[in-house]
Formats: structure tokens, sequence, C-alpha cells
């Protein structure tokens, strides 16, 4: 089955880190992401720019409205995401904690809806 882990955290720390707590983090999520390939569980994985560069679009009376930043305010914003493939619920849980993110921030783990097709 396949599952999103979809990954939320606060990016005010990340703009004062230092460069070797950068590098340690950096390294952390290249060991996950590498043991995922070896078990042959990683399908794809992005890191997202902060929720200040974003565009949000709404319709509002059928016109497109364009709000550029964040539509809501929130400390932990979507920080990136993993999409796995492995046997169960179970299993996307266990990846879930391994995650860094699970150690300063949350990861939400959903079921991918399958396409027909």
């Amino acid at each position: 089955m396949e599952y999103m882990l979809v990954l939320f955290s606060d990016p005010k720390p990340l703009m004062t880190m230092k460069p070797a707590e950068m590098e340690q983090m950096a390294g952390a999520y290249y060991a996950f992401t590498q043991a995922l390939q070896k078990e042959k569980a990683f399908l794809d994985s992005r890191r997202l720019k902060t929720a200040a560069d974003a565009t949000t679009v709404t319709l509002d009376g059928g016109k497109s409205k364009v709000v550029n930043g964040p539509y809501i305010e929130t400390k932990e914003e979507l920080a990136g995401y993993y999409l796995i493939d492995v046997p169960d619920l179970d299993a996307a849980l266990k990846w879930a904690a391994r995650c860094p993110t699970a150690g300063h921030g949350h990861v939400e783990v959903r079921p991918i809806w399958p396409m027909p097709g």
C-alpha cells in the first residue's frame, strides 16, 4: 500500500541553525531516505519552501482570488513529504516514527487513495 508521510515543522529554528547543525540534520534525512531505499519502500520525497513563499488560490463568487504567503497562521507548516510503498499501516507508522521530523515536528501518515485506470 502507498502512504504519504506528510511532514510538519516550525521553520523558525532552521533560520538560526549553525552550519554544523544543518549538516547534521541533512545527514539524518539522508540516512532515513537511504533506509527507505534499501527496503524498497521509497517512491518519492520533496522538501518544500516555507509558507511565506506560498501563493494560495481560492474561488470567491466564481472568480479566482490569489493571496500571497500563508493562508492561515500556524506555528508548524507543511515542510515536505515522503511517498512510500509498504505492506500496511503498521509498517507506515514505524517509518513515520523513524523520520527525523518526528523529533522536532510531527509526521502525518495518510493512505493514498487509489485512482482507477
